[in-house]
């Protein structure tokens, strides 16, 4: 029977567009789907064939300053997302006011959909971009117990935002205690975009969870791009989409890769302009951000940030990795990169230290143990269930809720 799905995300490509081939999927299938976002995602939603709903929600954006996250500096970012979803709880209410809804597929990070789904009284089913969590692993406990020692769970910005956060869940009538505002989100269903062998703490997680890999769908077909050259080693550089600003890591890539035998595809963001950059070697090709899924299947090695997306859609394609993470989860996915031997970690050093930098990358390139690593875990991914099974399961939890 025909289903009305709404999926519900932040517009943030890391959390987005891991959930673009269930989307495809369910449409697959003969399902609706509407799919409630900030407009900057609503041309890649309605090309995985759902009913874009565009919402007043925005991309996230770097703290101002030096980019640490303590809670001063996550203050106006938590502000700016409260807001967000106090005007998009409204927004979701007109529009579906007249519209059957059988299940809301909400990003495990964005509570405007926990929130629709229980003023519904519908099925939620979580979708995790990320680590999992449950009750012996906690994403928010690692957070605060490696970031600053002044970033607790009960700090007064954090605690404010919570209570706020719950305040605006009753006034649409849903209860939602600050307890619950401050802990792991999570349901009946959680789907997870990332293959358990990733997850920390995996073999306590039951069968809520179901453990689908990194979902590239059709987005990958459709994303084109082809390397200048064929008889080069291609390194591909990328800070991810929000802490991109770093001019001086992008100068010294240059310094390090330039009139070598590496050609280097480089993406520079928004913040910096090519111009600040420098004269441009030939070997280098720098865009403000390529089409990523198109880039690594030519990569030998992917210098990144270690977003989550960013590190699944590598291990997709096989490229090992010299990770330079920005923040704590970004950290955490570092290390499961370096436990699992996927690749390396750069020290915050040798961001400006060109010649530590390109033996870096060239190390990781050489090792055969890692190239044998990320290749089994490659197949391994091949191996999961992806959007079928994601389907699958929210079909089968429907008949049974």
């Amino acid at each position: 029977m025909r289903k009305h799905f709404v999926f519900v995300s932040m517009p943030a490509y890391g959390h987005v567009n891991p959930s673009l081939a269930l989307v495809e999927e369910l449409v697959r299938r003969g399902h609706r789907v509407s799919y409630a976002t900030g407009s900057d995602m609503v041309p890649a939603v309605r090309a995985a064939g759902a009913e874009p709903v565009p919402v007043p929600m925005e991309q996230p954006s770097a703290p101002p300053g030096d980019g640490a996250l303590t809670p001063e500096a996550m203050a106006p970012m938590m502000e700016k997302f409260l807001e967000g979803t106090r005007e998009t709880l409204p927004r979701l209410s007109e529009h579906f006011a007249d519209e059957h809804v059988d299940a809301v597929c909400a990003d495990s990070a964005t509570p405007a959909g926990r929130v629709f789904a229980k003023k519904l009284g519908v099925p939620n089913v979580a979708l995790v971009p990320t680590h999992a969590g449950n009750e012996e692993f906690s994403m928010r406990a690692e957070f605060m117990k490696r970031a600053p020692q002044d970033f607790d769970q009960n700090h007064p910005v954090l605690r404010d935002f919570a209570e706020r956060m719950s305040e605006l869940a009753a006034q649409h009538g849903v209860e939602l205690g600050v307890e619950s505002m401050m802990a792991e989100p999570g349901g009946a269903l959680n789907l997870v975009f990332i293959p358990r062998e990733f997850q920390f703490h995996a073999d306590s997680f039951d069968d809520r969870f179901a453990f689908l890999g990194p979902l590239l769908g059709g987005r990958a077909e459709r994303e084109q791009w082809k390397p200048r050259r064929t008889d080069r080693p291609l390194l591909f550089v990328s800070l991810g989409t929000i802490f991109h600003g770093h001019l001086e890591f992008y100068r010294t890539c240059i310094e390090a890769f330039a009139d070598t035998g590496w050609q280097v595809a480089m993406s520079i963001g928004d913040r910096v302009s090519p111009e600040e950059l420098g004269e441009v070697p030939e070997n280098f090709e720098v865009r403000p951000r390529f089409p990523q899924t198109a880039v690594l299947r030519h990569a030998a090695v992917f210098l990144s940030h270690a977003g989550m997306n960013s590190t699944m859609e590598a291990l997709s394609y096989g490229v090992p990795l010299v990770t330079a993470p920005r923040m704590v989860e970004q950290e955490m996915n570092a290390e499961r990169v370096r436990d699992l031997n996927f690749g390396g970690k750069l020290e915050e050093a040798e961001l400006t230290d060109s010649a530590r930098l390109r033996e870096r990358v060239e190390e990781v390139a050489a090792n055969e143990e890692i190239t044998k690593a990320v290749g089994e875990m490659c197949e391994t991914i091949r191996g999961y269930g992806g959007a079928v099974a994601g389907a699958d399961a929210i079909e089968a939890y429907l008949e049974n809720s």
